[in-house]
């Protein structure tokens, strides 16, 4: 009743539907999306078999927070927030670029970086650097996915524009505003006590050929931030940082014995374990917005969601 793993609506005007990993997005008439953000939850690839309270919602309200923030810096493909697990958008057509912004040497780039290479997507990073070391500025390290059932790899620059993904004035407005995106994610973290590290920003072009951003922006699930108070502390140490993600889950899952590897078994999802995560996600939300989560009048989510995209039925 309080959670959502599974939506079936059928709404006016409705062309299809997809179903992704965590979000159901509906299709409809005039290139109209409505977008429901379950409470599922994946990790290794893997959806796991039970929801967890409040997910859906949170994701769905930081995404929207964020994309509103910015929207002095670039339009965005959000038309209205009907439900706290809804949001309604025009459809657009996606470019198939991920702009990866990097302010620290953290996860794939330290990865990178520890095998002995220093040309990360036409970027020369510095010698002698520890991993989660800041950068001197912010590097961008595009995407672009890949064939069907590999993930997305690494691409610079000038195999963008020579391989005509995009021209070169499209990709250098991408970058400019991929770098003022992020320089105000890191602002908004900083007054939560938070540095953003990296992030990734997702664009395409709307009906008038006008280049919007789309997704989420610089929620828990697209994004990693590590607590200010005792980074340098850390660092000097030579310490671990301590993460504000998701990274909790897969370390739960870990213990646990499954990876998603072949032959292993999920480990059982309890009602203590889904409170768990769930009041974890509830710390994200009000550690990232600085501002107290409320619990929904509403329980029902399906009876609310009807209730409140009435217009759409």
């Amino acid at each position: 009743m309080n959670t959502i793993t599974k939506s079936d609506f059928q709404f006016k005007n409705q062309i299809f539907k997809y179903e992704g990993k965590v979000r159901d997005v509906y299709f409809l008439e005039d290139d109209i999306l409505l977008m429901i953000v379950s409470d599922r939850i994946s990790a290794f690839d893997v959806v796991m078999p039970v929801g967890i309270t409040y997910k859906g919602q949170i994701l769905n309200q930081i995404a929207f927070e964020m994309l509103k923030s910015a929207e002095d810096i670039i339009d965005n493909w959000i038309i209205d927030y009907p439900d706290p697990n809804v949001t309604l958008g025009k459809k657009c057509t996606q470019i198939k670029v991920e702009m990866v912004v990097r302010g620290y040497l953290s996860g794939h780039s330290y990865r990178f970086y520890n095998s002995g290479k220093r040309n990360l997507c036409g970027n020369k990073l510095p010698e002698n650097l520890k991993e989660n070391d800041k950068f001197p500025s912010p590097i961008i390290t595009p995407t672009t996915k890949a064939d069907k059932g590999f993930h997305d790899q690494d691409i610079s620059p000038k195999s963008i524009i020579d391989r005509k993904i995009l021209s070169k004035q499209d990709y250098d407005f991408l970058h400019q505003k991929s770098l003022e995106l992020f320089k105000r994610g890191s602002e908004l973290a900083d007054k939560n006590a938070l540095i953003l590290v990296d992030t990734k920003y997702e664009f395409g072009y709307d009906n008038f050929g006008n280049i919007v951003l789309i997704d989420e922006i610089h929620t828990p699930d697209s994004s990693r931030y590590f607590y200010k108070d005792k980074y340098e502390e850390l660092q000097l140490a030579g310490k671990k940082q301590r993460q504000l993600s998701k990274e909790f889950f897969r370390e739960w899952l870990m213990k646990n014995n499954f990876q998603g590897l072949e032959g292993q078994t999920i480990p059982n999802i309890d009602s203590e374990v889904v409170k768990m995560v769930s009041s974890r996600y509830i710390e994200l939300y009000e550690k990232l917005l600085g501002k107290k989560f409320l619990v929904p009048k509403i329980q029902n989510i399906n009876e609310r969601i009807l209730s409140n995209l009435k217009d759409f039925i």
